[in-house]
């Protein structure tokens, strides 16, 4: 008999050499579970998806409720559904009031293209600015938002009229032109691996953005929904996007994306030309139900969120080790940095081994990436960071034997 991993070998299309494969049968809380029932602490939420771990009996209850009543119905828009109408509700009661417009879409990606579109047919400009190294998803119009050429070379050309500007330098605002239709950053930049904003550079840009008649875009795909330590992570910094991305853990684990807007700005698609923006699938009903859930948790049992700073806080401090050149946090996303990817890449390896997935990041391969589900124990970060501790004291003891016996 074939087996499952011959199969995905053979007819799941890969994205890189060497995929992790590991043959996933359930999950629960924190941790995975192989297929000879092996756990595996997940220590980045599926890249920043299960906030509120894996299987929460709210969102799964929540799936199986709509998956008994209706699936697909017609293209986005177009009927009043439920747990549509919820959740954009929900969403505009815990956003500031130029923030009550929401359009489902499927992902973050997808998030990022509704709303480089909004910006130019509501602002009747072409010009897009975004920050160096900054990700925003990979379809060619996201794309284009890119700096790294190494990413983008092979699917040239992209869309015109794209700007880069360096993330936390106040200069290189003046860039920022009455041509510009919007500014997309990411509110706390993740795949470089992790950078705050300094000081009041947020505040600069919403005020450069206003004199000049730019939106000002805000990514929060991968830091929005508690992640930082308050719901949205602008509240942190004293500013107001005109749009709002969100994507990952805004689903609760189910595919969806949002952009989020006033009422007056999202109504431009609706003419020259109506249908301005379409999708067959956004806002899914099952997923739409999920995000709710996940939604609802996150604003009802308030501690979550609260005690995001403090788990932080209890990770940098068990994170000591000599190799360690930084950690950088803003809430649950942290960053190690170590000297080089082939150090970082035999800490993924060991942990790995041992039971703990991490990971690197996309323009950052010297760090390690710490993003786990926000419900985490302290005496599962004790595991966790126990694991990784002993993962890094391995690769450096070994690195450090091999240079001296050279």
């Amino acid at each position: 008999m074939i087996s499952q991993r011959h199969l995905f070998f053979n007819h799941i299309a890969q994205t890189s050499d060497a995929p992790l494969a590991l043959e996933i049968e359930r999950a629960d809380g924190i941790y995975l579970y192989d297929n000879n029932n092996k756990s595996y602490i997940d220590l980045i939420s599926g890249i920043g998806v299960s906030s509120l771990g894996h299987n929460h009996p709210a969102i799964i209850n929540a799936i199986h409720q709509q998956s008994s009543k209706y699936l697909h119905t017609l293209v986005y828009g177009e009927f009043v559904l439920s747990p549509q109408v919820q959740l954009a509700s929900l969403l505009a009661q815990q956003l500031p009031e130029s923030l009550s417009c929401t359009y489902f879409v499927n992902s973050g990606t997808e998030a990022t293209e509704g709303a480089m579109k909004l910006a130019k047919r509501y602002t009747g400009r072409r010009k897009i600015i975004s920050s160096k190294k900054a990700y925003h998803g990979t379809t060619q119009g996201a794309m284009s938002l890119m700096s790294e050429s190494y990413f983008t070379a092979p699917f040239r050309p992209l869309l015109p009229h794209i700007d880069h500007i360096e993330f936390n330098k106040e200069e290189d605002l003046n860039r920022i032109d009455t041509d510009t239709a919007c500014v997309i950053v990411e509110t706390v930049r993740a795949e470089i691996g992790i950078m705050a904003p300094k000081d009041d550079y947020l505040k600069k840009l919403r005020e450069r953005c206003n004199q000049v008649g730019a939106l000002l875009v805000l990514d929060e795909i991968q830091v929005g929904c508690g992640r930082t330590g308050t719901l949205f992570a602008f509240q942190q910094y004293g500013i107001v996007p005109d749009i709002l991305l969100l994507a990952k853990a805004f689903g609760g684990g189910m595919p969806l994306g949002a952009f989020v807007a006033s009422k007056e700005m999202m109504h431009s698609f609706t003419n020259n030309p109506f249908l301005g923006n379409i999708t067959t699938f956004g806002g899914h009903p099952v997923s739409c139900a999920a995000a709710l859930a996940s939604f609802k948790v996150l604003c009802e049992q308030k501690e979550i969120i609260n005690n995001v700073v403090h788990k932080a806080n209890l990770f940098r401090a068990l994170l000591q080790h000599e190799s360690i050149i930084e950690c950088r946090n803003v809430g649950l996303i942290m960053a190690l940095q170590f000297h080089s990817y082939d150090f970082v890449y035999k800490v993924i390896q060991e942990c790995l081994k041992n039971g703990l997935i991490t990971d690197w990041f996309l323009f950052n391969a010297e760090a390690i990436r710490i993003a786990p589900p926000l419900i985490i124990t302290e005496t599962e970060i004790k595991e966790a960071c126990s694991i990784l501790i002993n993962a890094i004291d391995k690769v450096y003891t070994h690195e450090s034997t091999a240079i001296q016996a050279s």
